[in-house]
Order: C-alpha cells, then structure tokens, then sequence
C-alpha cells in the first residue's frame, strides 16, 4: 500500500531508533505530527521554543550517538532550531531537522512567512534539501541521514505544507545500512611519534572527548610514559576520580594551577582526542605530537611535530606497541618525578578549594577576612553549592550546565566518576543550554537523575521550557545559581580593568515563578539552609527548581592568572566603588 510522505519520514524515524521528535506544532508540519500520533515507538515533545527543541535533540544524538529529531515548522518556526542546530553541529552530533516549508506552488514568490531554507541553514548543515516531489523519497531522506551520521552533523530536509501528506507512487522502504570505519595513521608516523616519546624526560598528555572510549589504553600509555594528564572539559566524563591516578583536572580559565604547570614544565606535549581552542593556552617550545581522527585538525591550534591522523585508541595501542621506554618497576623505566609533582600540587589545590566550598567557611577567621573583601553580605558560596550536588546527586547522574560561571562551578567541584554523563555548549557557548539539554536527557530516562546547573541568565532566556519538563512530567533537578548577573561577563569586564557595567539581572523568584508554572520550587538564602535544601530537592519526585541565591562577587582565579589581570581586577574595583559612592 502507498504510503505519504509524513508516513515514509516517520517510520524510518522508528527504523533508526528515534523515540522522541521535539519541535513546536504548525501548519506544514501537521501530517508529520499526525503521523508521530499514530506511531506507537515514536513520541512527539512538544516545546515552547524551537531553540530548546534543537537543544534536546542535541542531548539526545550525544548521548546516546542516535540520530536526534527536530522539528520546525515554516518561516520562523524553522529559524528559531538555528542556535540549538549550531550547537549541534559545533558539537560533532547528527542530528535531522525537519523544517517546514510554504506550499510549493508559493516557493519563490515572498509568500507569507516564506525563508529560503535552503540558504538559512547552508553554514550549520552538511546536508540541506528541499523535498519538491514524493517520490524523491525515501532517497532523499536516505542521504540526509546518512549525512548527518556519516558527517557527524546537522542534515536540513524541507517539507512544503502540501507535499507532507502526498502519496508516494512506489512502496519501497527507507534503507539505513550505517557503519563506522576504524581508521589507523601511518607506521611510519607512528614510529616517528614513539622515537620522540622515548627521548623526551617529562611528557604531559592533554586528553580530549575523543579519547573517551579509549579510556583503558590512554591510561596504560599515561602509565608508561608516567605521564601527568591534563583534562578538557568534555573528558571530564570518562576520565576523572579514583580510578585514575594520573589526571590533574582542566586547564584554561576553569582550570586549576596543577594543570598550567603540567602543561609548561613538560618538554613534550601529546594530545589526544582533542581540538582544544584556546592558543594562549599552549606553552610554547615543546615537541607536540597530536592524535586526531580529523586531519584538518592536526596542527590548527598548535604547532605539531608528529600528526597521527585515527582512532585514538587503535593509535595508542600502536604507540605502546613501538615504545622503548619500559612498563613501570622494570629497567629502562621512565623517572615519575613530573607525574609525581603534578599531582602533588593537584592534591593541595583540591583541598584549598574544598575548604573554600564548607558551607562554615565563612566563620572561620581566614573566611571571615576573606568576606570583607568578596562576601560582604555573606551569601551563599557558590562553590559550597556546586560542592553539596556533588555529594548529593546519584553517581549515574547526566548533568548539564549553562555556559559561565555554573560551568565554572561545575568543573571544579562535580566530579563525572561512575556512570555519570556530562553535557554543555563546550563549543558554541551558547546561552541557555543547560534546561532544554536535561528535557532532552531525561526524555531517554526517567529514572534516571538529570541534574541542570542554570545560570540566572541562561534559565531566564528559555524560560518558557519549564512548562514543557511540567507538561511532560520530567523529573529533571534545575540548580540555580542565582547571582543576580552575567556573572562570567562580570568577570571578564574587572579583569580588564573595566567596572561592571549592564551585567546586573532584576530576578524574580525563580522559586515561586516554578511553582506557579506547576513545579515544585525552593528558594534557599541561608548559607546553614543550603545542605538540607539541596537534598529535599534531589529527594522530592517530579521537576524541581532550587534557586539559590549566590554571592555576585565571587572571584574564579585563573589557573595562570597574570599580572595585568589582578591590576585590571584590582582598577575595576576601584571604579565600581567610586561609581557606587557616587551613586549614593
């Protein structure tokens, strides 16, 4: 029997194991909804904003490395998916958008909200196509997957109002034989990198999401090499707690002391899985050797020695195979000195930090001088925060996190042992991720625990979205940390030397704002509240919104902060107070 469009789109959505489709209803799109209606393994979300239904397809494809849906519908519709599909994309995810389109006797005749799609999404997508007959299906839709698979991004497919519900005149199904290739670089690179690793005295390995799944090799070659690892923000997951003895945390503006001089004082620097961005960041004069399955990768941030174009963990192996230098405890075995210093100094800035996040730390004398200067109003820390969901939270949690200050929070103080997940907007930098990436997760799960560090500014651009985790009765956990800022803008402006200027957010009660949208709300202003808080959150069912009002002034020291950033800091100040005195 001849099936539509919408059916043909539909059902290869169920053939690829696509369980959930999120989007906003609308003219073009209504045989394809109509067709998730009658579907039963197929469920349609539907959102208050296209932007937080690109956001949850995204969590989904990353999650799971399932195609993630979307949908749109025409004109605006379609152009709201555009920030949550570059965050996608910008992440390396396959995710399909469906957008919708004006009939198609209208294309091209400025019809009522008429975009070119086609144009709108040709920088975001590696795949885009308009379907102008039915019977270009299942082919089409074929090459989009497989595109956005394959390609590892977004594919656009445009469906006009009238062609959703026209009937193909062959019966034929959609086709999806989807595999990945292991890729291997050179011997002879390979033999290069290992003559390198064999003569260098310190190495230090800056470890990315693209190792991830190499996770035991990497830690073998750390080990051989006695190797102190650096980690980006995405192999948090994966690589940190107990079980390994040689990470040191992150590097960058969240990153940590330890890392910085792991990074300076090694003589070679190996990278694995990572397109890391930030040059300054790099020392200069080392020998780099770079691991990458992207060849236009190697080599764009740092000058590399030895580029070994694979999969990083078919490349490891490779390496370990080729290495001189012996296993540990056996002659020829590398000095441990470096590793051994690095995560000494690790060690005593994790604690200085864990001092920092005691809720009593204010009380104490040094907290108490420390106040004066950050904390007049002795507000809740919001490393004391970041510090009790760590504690609290189940240790197979996904956890999400608006890009700023909560993900500076959250890389400090959350550690991604066990099973638990990680995601952000680590590329785009996107605002307001972090609330439609738990829908998306906790869409998968639920019961599984999605844990969202919301900035202020961030929770209040998709707000909306809290009525689509209530409809749907998602019982994700939105920590907020309420700081009445723009908090990393804030800080980038003072270490400039430039007072806070536009950063400051007139908040509601975000607390009673949940509650009234039908969610359950907590508001915590105590510092001696905040333990027993956190966890009536995390104990109570449904979806729950803390809002947690946090210090504005808290300051995130660099991991190599420089003097012209304390002068800057410390000018900034002085304006602020001048200003404010002024004012007064």
């Amino acid at each position: 029997m001849a099936r539509t469009v919408a059916r043909v789109i539909v059902d290869a959505l169920s053939e690829l194991g696509v369980r959930q489709v999120f989007g906003v209803v609308g003219d073009a799109l209504n045989p394809l909804t109509d067709a998730i209606r009658t579907t039963d393994d197929v469920e349609w979300v539907g959102c208050r904003h296209e932007e937080a239904a690109a956001f949850a397809a995204s969590a989904q494809s990353q999650l799971t490395g399932v195609l993630g849906v979307c949908m749109g519908t025409v004109g605006p519709g379609s152009v709201h998916l555009l920030n949550g599909l570059y965050d996608a994309a910008k992440s390396r995810t396959p995710v399909l958008a469906i957008a919708g389109q004006v009939p198609l006797a209208e294309l091209g005749s400025d019809y009522f909200q008429e975009v070119d799609n086609d144009a709108l999404f040709s920088d975001v997508a590696v795949y885009r196509a308009t379907v102008t007959s039915p019977d270009q299906l299942p082919q089409m839709l074929e090459t989009a997957v497989r595109n956005a698979v394959g390609r590892k991004g977004v594919a656009v497919l445009s469906v006009p109002g009238d062609l959703g519900g026209q009937q193909l005149t062959t019966d034929r199904p959609a086709r999806f034989p989807l595999s990945t290739p292991v890729s291997r670089p050179e011997e002879s690179a390979v033999r290069h990198a290992a003559e390198l690793l064999d003569q260098a005295e310190r190495v230090t390995l800056l470890v990315g999401r693209g190792a991830r799944a190499a996770r035991e090799d990497v830690l073998a070659l750390a080990d051989r090499l006695a190797a102190p690892m650096v980690l980006t923000l995405k192999a948090k997951e994966g690589f940190e707690g107990k079980t390994n003895p040689f990470q040191i945390g992150q590097t960058g503006l969240i990153g940590n002391p330890a890392a910085a001089s792991a990074l300076q004082e090694a003589d070679t620097l190996l990278l694995l899985g990572t397109d890391f961005p930030y040059r300054d960041w790099y020392p200069s004069g080392k020998t780099v050797i770079q691991v990458d399955t992207e060849g236009a990768h190697i080599g764009r941030r740092v000058p590399v020695e030895v580029g070994l174009v694979g999969d990083t963990g078919a490349t490891v192996r490779d390496l370990l195979r080729h290495l001189d230098v012996a296993p540990p405890g056996a002659d020829g075995a590398r000095d441990r000195s470096h590793l051994e210093h690095a995560r000494k100094k690790f060690t005593q800035w994790q604690e200085g930090q864990a001092r920092l996040a005691d809720p009593a730390h204010d009380k104490g004398l040094i907290g108490r001088i420390r106040s004066k200067l950050d904390n007049r109003s002795h507000e809740i820390r919001p490393e004391a925060l970041a510090a009790a969901v760590d504690r609290i939270a189940d240790e197979n949690a996904v956890f999400t996190s608006d890009t700023g200050m909560a993900t500076v929070w959250l890389s400090r103080f959350v550690e991604m042992r066990g099973g638990r997940q990680l995601l952000g907007s680590y590329n785009l930098g996107s605002m307001a991720n972090a609330m439609p990436q738990a829908l998306g997760a906790q869409s998968l799960d639920r019961d599984r625990q999605v844990v969202a560090f919301c900035g202020d500014g961030g929770l209040s651009m998709l707000l909306g979205d809290l009525m689509t985790l209530k409809t749907n009765r998602l019982p994700v956990k939105l920590v907020v940390f309420d700081n009445r800022r723009l908090g990393m803008v804030k800080l980038e402006q003072e270490q400039g030397g430039l007072p806070e200027f536009g950063t400051v957010l007139d908040n509601p009660d975000f607390a009673a704002v949940a509650t009234a949208l039908g969610l359950t709300g907590i508001r915590v202003t105590d510092p001696d509240d905040l333990e027993d808080s956190v966890r009536r959150a995390f104990d109570t069912p449904g979806p729950v919104l803390l809002d947690v009002l946090t210090n504005p002034d808290e300051i995130s020291v660099p991991a190599k902060p420089t003097v012209e950033q304390g002068w800057g800091f410390a000018v900034a100040k002085m304006k602020e107070v001048i200003r404010s005195e002024g004012d007064g």
